[in-house]
């Protein structure tokens, strides 16, 4: 039944409660505010979670995804094979090392990487593919990884989407090169700003700890601490991408109500499988049988052959109706650095434009009532109804 909200619904706002709340302020007491004891815990709670060797806690998943391309030696030249399916963060890392973004048209079902696509772009140049679990769905990343070792490349898995995303049975982050996690406001885990790299290989983790803290060598990090030492070297030039204990102490808060938040977000989208998938005119998510979904988003596809109106109008009958939606993603090659620095154009990538023009991300977040959830089902219905040929 569709009923005009009397108030806006945000598409996005995280679960902030007193426990959160509590921790923060008891990291403020302490005296200790930037990196610390507490980030230190939260870096080995994250590495059991997942089952890694290794974790380094970071400022965001960018700067994660950037240290990652640096310990695994990408140099200026090389080509590094992606999606344009994501955030720009993805592909802005892989310029800033001076290498090449390769870009692979998508599985237009699940919106990630075609892997049956990536062997046909690599060349001599190619030193590293960089998949995306696109809305928390996994890639196939078993055929990545055959494809890698065949030609020897680093896989740096951007897991920003991927807190709770399992792959043939494990969490992201457990095996491989490494994989790289956000902890921003919208994502599953929030501590406003936030990242981390996971990895079982010893020289990723020892190059990407000294690299994201200026370069400073040892635990450089405790050097105004009792038992820490002013004396430091610059092993590299790095930079200042750690976490700190006020981030670490949100982390902690989150994680320990994990389950829930996840729980809560399987209810809302059981909901939206079971209306939507009644609704002619709209496709609901593809998961393949090898993943777990995180559900990080939700991105409904409008079959646009059956409606009067485009995906643009959609959203703005949407906010007409108090309801916040977004799109997730913009592809990267149609944005215009990249259209004027690398030559990309419309038609570059065909799956993954048509599949843009029809996406729209609704709300997904555990502070969502049963009341906002039926708004949104009602919403869309409505819509989608009013406006099919």
């Amino acid at each position: 039944m569709y009923k005009k909200r009397d108030t806006f619904l945000p598409y996005a706002i995280p679960l902030i409660d007193e426990n959160d709340i509590n921790e923060v302020v008891d990291t403020l007491k302490s005296g200790w505010v930037a990196k610390g004891p507490k980030t230190m815990e939260f870096e080995k709670r994250f590495a059991a979670y997942v089952g890694a060797k290794h974790a380094i806690a970071m400022n965001s998943a960018t700067a994660a995804l950037y240290i990652a391309l640096i310990a695994a030696g990408i140099k200026p030249g090389d080509e590094v094979i992606t999606t344009s399916m994501t955030f720009a963060a993805t592909v802005n890392t892989i310029v800033h090392m001076g290498a090449i973004p390769v870009f692979v048209d998508i599985d237009p079902e699940t919106g990630c990487i075609d892997a049956d696509k990536i062997e046909e772009k690599i060349t001599k140049k190619t030193k590293a593919i960089v998949p995306v679990h696109y809305t928390g769905h996994a890639c196939d990343m078993d055929k990545i990884r055959t494809i890698a070792e065949k030609y020897n490349l680093f896989v740096s898995e951007d897991a920003a989407h991927a807190v709770e995303t399992f792959y043939k049975g494990d969490l992201i982050g457990k095996k491989g090169d490494c994989a790289c996690f956000s902890f921003y406001a919208t994502k599953n885990i929030c501590t406003g700003e936030g990242g981390m790299l996971t990895t079982n290989r010893d020289d990723i983790a020892e190059k990407a700890r000294v690299m994201s803290l200026h370069g400073m060598s040892k635990a450089a990090w405790n050097r105004y601490g009792k038992s820490g030492s002013w004396r430091y070297d610059i092993e590299y030039p790095g930079f200042k991408y750690n976490m700190f204990d006020i981030q670490a102490a949100l982390a902690k808060t989150q994680m320990n109500k994990l389950n829930e938040m996840q729980n809560r977000r399987k209810e809302i989208v059981s909901a939206y499988n079971d209306a939507f998938s009644k609704v002619d005119g709209v496709k609901i998510p593809v998961v393949r049988s090898y993943t777990t979904h995180s559900w990080h988003l939700y991105v409904l596809r409008l079959e646009l052959d059956k409606l009067t109106i485009d995906r643009d109008r959609f959203i703005e009958l949407m906010n007409e109706a108090n309801i916040g939606i977004s799109v997730h993603f913009i592809p990267v090659h149609l944005m215009s650095y990249y259209r004027n620095n690398y030559g990309f154009k419309e038609g570059d990538l065909p799956l993954t434009e048509k599949y843009f023009d029809s996406i729209v991300s609704l709300p997904l977040y555990p502070k969502m009532t049963n009341d906002d959830v039926a708004d949104v089902i009602g919403t869309v219905t409505y819509i989608i109804s009013n406006n099919h040929k």
